[in-house]
């Protein structure tokens, strides 16, 4: 066989050696150069070749440098986040409610993680020797962070002390994983201001989409003033920027961005004007047999919240360091709701503590004057149906109506009755919204619910029923349809007793900030001139004469230290022969510096106030008592 010529016997030996057997032809065409035509076009190919070349080459170091530099530098430096101390919180005297307390949790970032799914078992199962987690949690939660699969996630929160130790000797076996020091917040007395304070807890992945700047190893504010004043306490994190190998171990440090605390809250709130309040109405609601009740006290010259109570209560600190299933399960399950805030969020039959303010509306419209006398004969009939008073009265005028909290008297300013031609539901419904009633006061606290004031409408598009006067009757003492949260009417009582400003409710009073500057929360009326001053004198003298006179609902509170004015309230609901014990009141009388509201829920004695005027009495016993220090402060 020959190839060209080249004799196949001679293959490897070297050319000089070999038999060339070329025709005439074939060596004409060897030595021929190549086509004119072509040889241009080869050369034009090659310049296209080489600039081509030369363009990529200018693009992937001039324009794309910075590009894959900053990859190469992310491939090799990596910022070590550093939590950022979250803000305190402290009472109005500047004692601390809830301090931070250090922690180290345990981390992972995603994409740096073995990627290998026999290697990352491997570890996991070393992991699990002297770290206790659940596996397959673990796993879910790796999946479960999605778009931010390079961003940390946390593992476990609070590692104990050995199993910090342990790790930190053993890192290096653990790629992609990581510790990070950190605070839990410990919450002092956690039953008393769980409702106050709320808590905080690590951020869930629907909450990431609320809030992009946050990441999955953050924590937020969950309830409470740790969730609406979450801005202001969180602070901003800090970094360490440091130079790592490609299995992620820390090579050399490069600098350290300071981590920049949050800012301190100071609440208008008494410390020990909760635990007192707290106390005393478990204290009532054991000797009841019940576990429900709530308390608001408040500062009726500007809105100061100076105690809220909402029992049962569930100690916050639970869910600070990450609340167990079984923990949950029993707050979840509890009949009685304890993580449910009744003092802003309860919506209650007021009963007789609406009397007062449609007492108000009555003289404003002129129903009656302060002499008018109604006469209870222990009930009226309308249209062949009772309505009854909870005794004999006799004759009344509006101050002793509101004293001995007589019905009748004020179905007729309400309903209409003989020669008295009523205020109607629409005007009763005006007059309550100027104290507040139906709609959110706008308490700093989330989760406020608004109440509710009945119309003709709503009851005909609900249940397909008209209006009829006996449910004006009822709303007219604060049954039927009507309800209120205790914390309304708290802010309603307020501006009955300063004369006729109905201020927003507010439980922080000053933040102060990391360099100590102090911002002051100033109070803000949300109406002034609620009723003419002069009308709210003489419903305060009535609020007064249920403690003065013999035959007053709350006569219990005349022997206290200071001068005190209230009124009872009983409001029926359900089909059971239960009743919700109300008392309103303000103190001192002609000077008020504190409105306290007391709600017992459920009770089974029909008398008016009948625990709630004791919890009263004891803790405005105590505060114009051994706690009249403070008080003298405020004044």
């Amino acid at each position: 066989m020959k190839l060209f010529g080249y004799s196949s016997q001679y293959r490897g030996m070297e050319i000089d050696d070999a038999v060339l057997t070329i025709t005439e032809k074939d060596a004409a065409r060897l030595e021929a150069p190549l086509h004119r035509g072509l040889a241009r076009w080869f050369r034009i190919l090659c310049a296209i070749v080489l600039v081509l070349l030369g363009v990529r080459v200018f693009f992937l170091n001039v324009v794309k440098g910075g590009y894959y530099q900053d990859v190469a530098v992310r491939n090799s430096v990596r910022n070590v986040l550093l939590s950022a101390p979250r803000g305190l919180i402290f009472d109005r005297y500047g004692k601390q409610l809830v301090r931070n307390v250090p922690s180290m949790e345990l981390l992972a970032t995603p994409g740096d993680l073995p990627t290998s799914e026999e290697e990352r078992q491997s570890m996991i199962e070393r992991l699990r020797s002297f770290i206790a987690f659940d596996s397959d949690e673990w796993e879910a939660l790796l999946r479960s962070a999605g778009g931010t699969f390079s961003a940390p996630i946390v593992l476990k929160p609070s590692l104990t002390q050995d199993e910090t130790l342990i790790f930190s000797a053993r890192a290096a076996e653990f790629p992609g994983i990581s510790l990070e020091r950190s605070a839990v917040r410990e919450y002092q007395d956690g039953l008393i201001f769980s409702h106050i304070l709320g808590y905080e807890g690590k951020i869930r992945k629907e909450e990431l989409a609320e809030y992009p700047d946050y990441l999955p190893i953050d924590s937020i504010g969950k309830q409470g003033i740790e969730k609406s004043y979450e801005s202001e306490l969180r602070g901003k994190r800090g970094a360490d920027r440091v130079e790592v190998d490609s299995r992620g171990a820390v090579k050399k440090a490069l600098g350290v961005f300071e981590p920049e605390p949050g800012s301190d809250l100071i609440l208008n709130i008494d410390a020990d004007l909760q635990k007192k309040l707290f106390d005393s109405l478990s204290v009532a609601l054991d000797t009841a047999g019940l576990r429900k009740g709530a308390a608001v006290a408040m500062d009726p010259r500007d809105g100061s919240v100076l105690a809220l109570v909402s029992l049962p209560s569930f100690d916050n600190n639970l869910f600070a360091g990450g609340i167990d299933s079984a923990n949950y399960a029993g707050l979840i399950e509890d009949d009685a709701i304890p993580l449910f805030n009744r003092a802003i969020a309860g919506e209650y039959p007021p009963g007789s503590t609406i009397k007062p303010f449609l007492a108000s509306a009555a003289l404003a419209e002129g129903v009656v004057t302060p002499n008018t006398q109604i006469e209870s004969r222990g009930g009226i009939t309308v249209a062949g149906f009772s309505f009854g008073d909870w005794k004999v009265h006799g004759f009344t005028d509006v101050r002793h109506a509101i004293a001995v909290s007589s019905d009748v008297y004020f179905y007729s300013v309400g309903g209409g009755y003989g020669n008295i031609r009523g205020l109607g539901m629409e005007k009763m419904d005006a007059y309550e919204q100027r104290f507040g009633f139906g709609s959110e006061t706008g308490i700093d606290v989330p989760g406020e619910k608004t109440g509710f004031l009945p119309t003709a409408e709503w009851k005909e598009k609900k249940f397909g029923e008209r209006w009829y006067i006996g449910d004006t009757y009822h709303a007219s003492i604060g049954q039927g349809f009507v309800l209120a949260t205790p914390l309304q009417l708290a802010d309603a009582t307020s501006a009955v007793a300063n004369g006729g400003t109905l201020w927003k409710p507010r439980v922080v009073g000053q933040i102060r900030d990391r360099d100590g500057t102090l911002r002051s929360m100033a109070p803000e009326a949300l109406r002034r001139n609620v009723i003419d001053p002069s009308i709210l004198k003489t419903v305060r003298e009535g609020m007064r004469m249920t403690v003065t006179e013999s035959v007053g609902t709350a006569q219990s509170l005349a022997g206290l230290p200071v001068a005190v004015a209230g009124k009872t309230g009983t409001a029926q609901f359900g089909t059971e022969k239960k009743t919700h014990g109300w008392f309103e009141s303000f103190a001192p009388y002609e000077h008020p510096t504190i409105v306290l509201v007391v709600l017992i829920e459920g009770q089974e004695q029909e008398n008016e106030g009948y625990f709630a005027v004791p919890v009263t009495k004891d803790v405005l016993s105590w505060y114009f008592g051994e706690g009249r220090g403070k008080e003298a402060e405020r004044e």
